[in-house]
């Protein structure tokens, strides 16, 4: 065989370029999902609802004199914890996931990722947030954060397969970020903290029954059990909504008459509470899963508005 004409050798290294060029673009979105499913497996917008409502205590603990390096330890740690239980959650229902549609995408159903790197990754973020706590805030808050992750891994977690009462155990480790801001800021948890506990707490039933009534038979098909599943009349499930947003009017009236916010929350409290109320009542009226949906959305008006009304009203 001959010499390679110098034309023929230079296409030939063009083409040895470009496909090179064609790997590396290749892999380099490859990378970047990793990175974003890893990412995903926290639930960024979980996080950032526990974050700013452990950061609107931890305001209202301080009584105006904010330590702001604290708070940033705090938020840091808060939110590498549950990141990690919230991964760790992911991995446990992989199979779940894999059968319900709003879920299936998900990187561990789609088989982006495998579950022994949520697993890792879940474990990693979990203790390394804890000892953060430690370190940089307090014990305390240190226990309270990884008691909610317990709470929340092995006992919310697995009731889900077996028992409609996972909602209101689902709801305590729910209702934990201000009382982990609270006792971030003071080392302890009085009576306030557990005021905010009790607002989140109650908010939570009518927000997780509406969205059981928007996917039930996604939920029946996955094996999940919840109120709306077995109520198929919505009788029961209308009982508990109506209920619960009854019992958030004068809850949601507490920080004002313990001092922690003025009259414009107290008001704005009733207003919200009130049209969640009204929200419900159409739910246990219609049984639909439009009403469902309506009430949904109510439900992530009210927590986030009353939590920031609360923190500029105080004092």
């Amino acid at each position: 065989m001959g010499p390679v004409p110098a034309s023929t050798s230079f296409r030939t290294g063009i083409g040895a370029m470009i496909s090179k060029t064609e790997s590396i673009g290749a892999e380099s979105p490859s990378i970047g999902r990793s990175a974003a499913d890893f990412i995903s497996l926290t639930k960024p917008r979980i996080i950032f609802m526990v974050v700013f409502a452990a950061a609107a205590a931890f305001y209202l603990a301080s009584g105006g004199r904010m330590d702001y390096l604290l708070l940033f330890h705090t938020l840091a740690g808060t939110a590498m914890a549950t990141g990690g239980s919230l991964a760790l959650n992911q991995a446990a229902e992989e199979d779940i996931d894999f059968i319900m549609n709003r879920t299936r995408l998900r990187p561990l159903p789609d088989q982006r990722l495998h579950q022994y790197d949520a697993l890792a990754f879940g474990i990693s973020l979990l203790v390394a947030g804890n000892l953060y706590l430690i370190f940089f805030v307090n014990p305390l808050t240190a226990f309270l954060t990884a008691l909610t992750g317990v709470m929340y891994l092995l006992l919310y977690t697995p009731l889900k397969r077996i028992s409609s009462w996972n909602t209101i155990v689902g709801a305590i480790p729910g209702a934990m970020p201000p009382v982990l801001g609270w006792a971030a800021a003071t080392n302890s948890v009085p009576v306030e903290g557990w005021i905010l506990f009790s607002i989140l707490f109650i908010w939570q039933i009518p927000h997780a029954l509406a969205i059981g009534v928007l996917y039930r038979d996604e939920f029946k098909a996955a094996g999940i059990h919840l109120l709306p599943l077995e109520d198929p009349d919505g009788r029961k499930t209308a009982f508990h909504v109506v209920n619960y947003c009854i019992a958030l009017i004068p809850i949601g009236m507490m920080p004002t008459l313990t001092g922690m916010a003025g009259p414009v929350y107290f008001f704005l409290s009733l207003i919200l509470a009130f049209v969640y109320l009204g929200y419900g009542i159409q739910l246990a009226r219609k049984n639909t899963v439009e009403a469902a949906r309506h009430l949904f959305y109510v439900s992530l008006v009210y927590l986030p508005v009353s939590l920031l009304v609360m923190v500029l009203d105080n004092g």
